[in-house]
């Protein structure tokens, strides 16, 4: 069913687009305006009268009518009344009002009665923020909202059906409404279905289907015999996936997500592989990501892939003669030339300008590079559901080895025992990462930063390097820290990036204020090449039931779920943290078949 042109004005008042959206904007209260025919004194009622006659005096007004449907006279007396009240009722005046009835002198009475519109069933909506009047609102509820709409919107007739009583109720329903205080299951399920499928239906809409620049149709066989080491079920499947998209003309848009230490990179030079000999581009968000993906290629392609590094400082400007090119953002701001695959690694740590920038590479006069994003957020399984339908997704769960990782939650009262585990860690050549959420003190802030804690470190421990997100020399500190620190002290900038094999203890500070995924992601640093690994969530609390419940957990993608149960999860599509959805309804914890089942119909 169209919007009337007259219509959608009113509709963009609301903050809505569609029949949808305005049928899951349920009422928050109900009035049973309909005529009965028994009601007992001191109860109220709706009355069908009609005036007989109007006594005005100085104390009240009188009106006497008969109620039509019980049949008998009755009396309105109103002790407040103004020219309003003279204006509607009136001698021979049929009408309805709502009041308690009361049997006084013989007479059936309404005391200061309200007038209504029509015996029917009130509805009370939210209020919002728009200009649009209460009975303009209602006025769209009743034209818009029906079965038949709503199944012509593509809603299953059991959900629909649901939706349209809860708009125009019956005696059944009011009755249940009032005893539960709310709508019964039934009910809510539609109302979540209805929300779950919209945003589904808009996603898939959004999703842009350009032709590839090229299309690329190679072996990876030998790719894969040319490895020192197996690769794990999930990676061999991600790259499957990505072998079946270059080979398409349509331009893939694809996310790989692999949890920490999953061995993404191998799959991004296998993609890399299967371009040649056309060109393939790889961004990272670090210099030393960069570098270290540098290498790693070099290591594992063939001599006959060129592979070049882009820098801030690099200098080289020809890249035609490169099949591979990897860099950081400075990718962006050079020329360069047609590619046929395009990856972005942890797309969510460039800013806006820097997305931008990339969006216009992407997208070349109506065509595009196939466009793979990798990332070691792992979402959980409702949220891929969802916006599986802006992108695909290929999971990297499995690990080549699996950690040996500790992760204990510790207070004041652990410091002492803590200190001898990371003097016992420095003899035996190993590093030490702590973490301090703050550079600087804050009043609001009841651990110490990074900058009041420097000192006790220096006093007692050598070696000890320390970086954070404002140090513009962090990258040469991080490869300093590498080859001869004992204690690196740093904020979360270190969440991603260098790879340091001797570290095995990481002490996060505060951990309570940071998300679980940040913590995974930092925890995630540590035993990378089998070590044994430890992990010191240190807080004043140590009863934190999130952190308790995270210590048990290693696997990124349950810790997505839990993330989730506590906070609602990050959006890696949009490329930013947001905490709690703007889903009115439905709930991405307990919904899951709710979720499912209106995927399937969207497709």
């Amino acid at each position: 069913m169209q919007i009337d042109a007259k219509d959608y004005e009113k509709f963009k008042r609301v903050g809505i687009s569609n029949i949808l959206e305005l049928s899951i904007i349920a009422p928050i209260k109900y009035f049973d305006f309909r005529l009965k025919k028994f009601i007992p004194f001191g109860s109220e009622g709706i009355f069908e009268i009609e005036i007989k006659d109007v006594i005005k005096t100085q104390k009240y007004l009188k009106i006497e009518t008969f109620c039509k449907n019980f049949q008998k006279e009755m009396e309105l007396i109103f002790f407040k009344y103004s020219l309003y009240h003279q204006k509607i009722f009136y001698s021979s005046a049929s009408l309805f009002v709502y009041g308690r009835l009361e049997y006084n002198f013989s007479k059936f009475q309404l005391i200061q009665p309200k007038k209504i519109p029509s015996a029917r069933v009130g509805k009370i909506y939210p209020s919002y923020k728009t200009s649009i009047r209460a009975d303009i609102f209602r006025k769209l509820i009743e034209k818009y909202v029906k079965k038949e709409s709503l199944i012509n919107e593509g809603i299953l007739e059991k959900y629909a059906e649901k939706i349209e009583k809860i708009h125009f109720p019956d005696s059944p329903f009011l009755e249940r409404f009032q005893k539960r205080k709310g709508f019964e299951d039934e009910y809510l399920k539609a109302l979540k279905f209805v929300e779950i499928y919209n945003h589904l239906k808009e996603l898939k809409s959004k999703r842009k289907f350009l032709p590839a620049l090229m299309n690329c149709k190679k072996d990876i066989e030998p790719f894969l015999k040319s490895l020192p080491f197996k690769l794990t079920k999930d990676q061999l499947k991600a790259i499957c996936d990505i072998k079946k998209d270059i080979a398409k003309n349509i331009a893939a848009r694809r996310v790989i997500i692999g949890d920490v230490g999953s061995g993404k990179s191998i799959v991004m030079f296998a993609t890399a592989f299967l371009a040649y000999p056309n060109r393939a581009i790889l961004m990272a968000p670090t210099t030393i990501l960069a570098n270290q993906l540098y290498e790693e290629a070099k290591k594992h392609l063939p001599s006959y892939i060129k592979i070049s590094l882009i820098t801030s400082t690099s200098n080289e400007n020809n890249l035609e003669n490169f099949h591979f090119i990897i860099g950081t953002h400075a990718l962006l701001y050079k020329n360069l030339p047609k590619a046929c695959v395009i990856m972005v690694d942890e797309q969510h740590r460039f800013g806006t300008n820097q997305r931008n920038r990339l969006q216009k590479l992407i997208e070349q006069n109506g065509k595009s590079p196939h466009y793979f994003q990798f990332s070691a957020t792992p979402i959980p399984r409702t949220q891929a559901l969802i916006d599986s339908s802006l992108v695909d997704f290929s999971f990297i769960k499995e690990t080549p080895f699996k950690k040996d990782i500790t992760t204990k939650v510790v207070s004041k009262e652990d410091f002492k025992e803590l200190l001898v585990h990371i003097k016992n860690e420095i003899d035996n050549k190993r590093q030490i990462l702590v973490v301090y959420p703050l550079i600087e003190s804050s009043e609001n802030y009841r651990y110490k930063s990074l900058e009041e804690a420097a000192s006790f470190w220096k006093k007692h421990f050598h070696n000890v390097f320390i970086t954070h997100g404002k140090d513009r020399e962090k990258e040469d500190v991080l490869i300093e820290f590498k080859e001869n620190g004992d204690i690196l002290l740093a904020t979360t900038v270190v969440e991603v990036g260098i790879s340091l094999p001797r570290l095995s203890t990481v002490i996060i500070v505060g951990a309570e204020n940071l998300g679980l995924a940040t913590l995974h992601q930092l925890r995630g640093r540590v035993g990378r090449t089998g070590l044994k690994g430890f992990c010191f969530l240190y807080t004043e609390n140590k009863n934190n039931k999130r952190l308790n419940e995270f210590a048990k957990v290693s696997s990124g993608f349950e810790i997505a779920e839990l993330d989730l149960k506590y906070r609602q999860s990050g959006d890696i599509l949009k490329g930013k943290e947001q905490s709690g959805k703007s889903f009115k309804w439905i709930d991405l914890v307990q919904d899951k078949d709710t979720i499912e089942e209106a995927k399937k119909i969207v497709g």
